[in-house]
């Protein structure tokens, strides 16, 4: 996932972003499926969703990643996708996929600086569109786990709209705000007179990590990435949730 110089927190939402109160992803799901004009992304939706009721330990999950050309979901594009399936208590690497894409818009150089991608790395990959149906294969039915949720699914929607002329909608658990429903909570009565000056802490994904005591890898590798946010989504679990929480407490 590429973040702003590495230097801050990517703009996610705060925990209380979402006023309109929880999907009824199941049926949302549905209704898509419905409307779906390209054969793929009816394919994806009929795969289903599961009810908001359904235990963590009974949920299909899938850590995704992105890296871009940049942090602006409409003027950017993507370059590489890293998908690894999961469960609370393993992680299947072995079913791991990633794609290297070439995007429609020119590669920065700042860009590359961060994730090591490169132009000649590129030169021949495909467009997202030409293997687009084994991506959405691979997500079908699956609840995402994302660290940042505005980077993922902002990303492929307008890759799609520009491809297909619709998007996509899919259900995620972001592991960054989990994070932030702890560090970034509104401000009030007697803390505000000492928190503005407290150091702020990161919900980045190394940082956020690092409090669970899980090794430190390398950043901006896409597949490597998903499997940090997979790592973490399960840190979080056993230490906050447990294997019976509704699915609906966390995603969004």
């Amino acid at each position: 996932m590429l973040h702003a110089g590495l230097l801050r927190d990517p703009p996610c939402p705060s925990p209380d972003a979402d006023k309109r109160g929880p999907i009824d992803w199941e049926a949302w799901l549905s209704r898509l499926a419905r409307q779906a004009r390209d054969p793929r992304l009816s394919a994806f939706y009929q795969a289903g969703g599961v009810p908001g009721s359904t235990p963590l330990q009974d949920v299909p999950l899938l850590a995704l990643d992105v890296e871009t050309t940049g942090l602006d979901p409409v003027r950017d594009g993507i370059v590489s996708i890293g998908a690894v399936p999961l469960t609370l208590e393993r992680i299947h690497t072995s079913r791991s996929r990633h794609w290297l894409l070439k995007p429609r818009v020119p590669l920065r150089d700042d860009a590359v600086v961060v994730h090591g991608i490169t132009h000649q790395q590129l030169l021949h990959a495909p467009d997202l569109d030409d293997v687009l149906d084994d991506v959405l294969s691979t997500m079908a039915g699956h609840v995402m786990v994302v660290h940042c949720r505005d980077i993922e699914r902002q990303f492929l929607d307008n890759a799609l709209r520009r491809r297909l002329g619709e998007g996509i909608s899919f259900p995620v658990i972001d592991t960054m705000e989990l994070e932030a429903r702890l560090y970034r909570q509104p401000i009030t009565g007697w803390r505000r007179w000492w928190a503005p000056t407290a150091p702020a802490i990161s919900i980045r994904l190394a940082a956020s990590r690092a409090r669970y005591g899980l090794p430190r890898y390398r950043l901006h590798h896409a597949l490597t990435d998903a499997l940090a946010s997979a790592e973490l989504l399960q840190a979080q679990v056993a230490d906050r949730f447990s294997s019976v929480t509704p699915v609906a407490q966390l995603w969004r």
